[in-house]
């Protein structure tokens, strides 16, 4: 008896201690959260990225999980150009992830069929943020109060230039300021005295060889975003004030596409679709000294800050005003999520750089919170402590450019992506390799998807 009566008392003291330890252990990592999270989850979550911003993730998942150490992470990693492919089969299977970054058109798609939970619904039961802390652009939203998704990130456009490239060609560098931006025709004078053919020779000389360039002054990519900065800056748009037309085939964006397709075929400084596959990818083509100037987002940053590249950044060349593109990736929470508060608690440690400081030092996202961009000594945090991956330039070149004069992505209010976005890529071939004009590719291409706008 007195042995039974003693391994009971033991048993006691160790569930009792075992009790207290949890929860002074529970009280320590996040106070106030025991009864919120009494059990160990897993979260699933998929994001896209490069080899660097791989890293970067992996290396904020273990600092939350060590922060909420009953929260554990299903990391599932899938390259960019296979992402909705694989979103589409997961969801095709019932394997949808609790979390997970979203493509624009593939976000709407799977919104429409109501797939995403209310993040709003998220922000009016949380204690720590409000809908007023974030920037403004960048819910993606099915209705007013409906964001079936937020930013990721906040991101934009600048124009990245080699300066040791621009002091060899006697090319003064771009302004990182709006109102000293490069008009087209100083894009043009600058791209022509850094496009280099395999004899040295650049596209001003009389013997320029067009057909074998060695090195090109500009590399700008097609897809819509790219495109954006340039149809924004011109006064043009994807659709009609009021969302009710597709109007890509105004005078405005066929100028714009226009201008940007004689960068390929008159002035031979940049390289077209075909061309490019036979080049890396933009930043590295960069950093190869293959491009002297790139017209890309901050997110290459990171790469270009790690591979310690002698490059800075420019504001955008304008054709009517200086504007940049902001846009991300939407971030998710699907319905079909076991633990909705969790995968919450995990956007929220991502998008606070106070919890996850190096995917944004580093060089790979900017805040979406507004005071990380009004608060000198937070923008310090950020900004200023990686001057590798955030050079002189950016502050007022991204920064600055994306508060002032920022203007959302299509992704936010294009309805119909998934069905649009192919017929303009592929309506558009003709126009960079120089066999068809951007006004009548564009006519062509509202013919085909207007009907899409006329049901509504």
């Amino acid at each position: 008896m007195r042995r039974r009566a003693f391994l009971f008392t033991l048993t006691a003291v160790i569930v009792t201690m075992t009790y207290l330890l949890g929860k002074a252990y529970l009280h320590e990592a996040d106070p106030g959260q025991m009864q919120t999270f009494p059990t160990k989850v897993t979260l699933k979550f998929t994001y896209w990225g490069s080899i660097e911003e791989k890293r970067a993730i992996e290396r904020a998942l273990t600092e939350f999980t060590e922060a909420y150490p009953w929260i554990a992470v299903e990391p599932v990693h899938f390259p960019n150009s296979d992402y909705n492919t694989k979103m589409m089969a997961m969801s095709a299977s019932n394997e949808d992830p609790d979390l997970a970054y979203m493509t624009t058109e593939l976000g709407e798609m799977f919104s429409r069929e109501n797939k995403f939970l209310n993040l709003f619904d998220f922000l009016a039961e949380d204690e720590e943020r409000k809908k007023d802390d974030f920037l403004d652009y960048i819910w993606y939203k099915s209705a007013e109060d409906y964001a079936w998704g937020v930013s990721t990130a906040a991101e934009c456009f600048g124009l990245y230039y080699r300066k040791d490239l621009l002091e060899q060609a006697g090319v003064q560098a771009p302004s990182p300021s709006a109102e000293q931006a490069w008009n087209w025709d100083q894009l043009i004078d600058a791209a022509k005295k850094l496009t280099l053919d395999n004899q040295g020779r650049n596209a001003y000389d009389p013997d320029f060889d067009n057909n074998h360039i060695a090195r090109y002054g500009i590399m700008f990519e097609t897809w819509s975003d790219p495109l954006n900065n340039f149809i924004f800056s011109n006064g043009g748009d994807w659709v009609s004030p009021d969302q009710k037309r597709f109007a890509l085939q105004s005078p405005e964006a066929a100028e714009a596409i226009q201008r940007l397709a004689d960068l390929i075929n008159v002035h031979h400084v940049a390289p077209s679709p075909y061309e490019s596959k036979s080049l890396p990818a933009m930043s590295m083509a960069l950093q190869a000294g293959l491009a002297a100037m790139i017209v890309d987002g901050q997110w290459i940053n990171l790469d270009l800050g790690k591979a310690k590249v002698d490059f800075d950044i420019g504001v955008l060349p304008k054709l009517k005003k200086s504007v940049t593109v902001g846009l991300s990736g939407a971030t998710v929470i699907f319905r079909s999520s076991d633990h909705p508060k969790e995968a919450w608690l995990l956007y929220k440690w991502l998008s606070d750089p106070s919890k996850s400081l190096s995917l944004y030092s580093d060089g790979l996202w900017m805040p979406v919170l507004k005071k990380w961009y009004t608060d000198p000594a937070l923008v310090g945090k950020w900004v200023h402590a990686n001057p590798a991956a955030h050079p002189p330039g950016f502050k007022e070149a991204m920064m600055k450019q994306l508060l002032n004069n920022g203007m959302p992505s299509v992704g936010y209010y294009l309805q119909n992506q998934m069905e649009i976005f192919p017929e303009v890529t592929q309506g558009l071939l003709p126009v960079w390799q120089g066999e068809k004009k951007a006004e009548t590719a564009l006519q062509e291409i509202a013919d085909k998807v207007s009907v899409l706008y006329s049901q509504k």
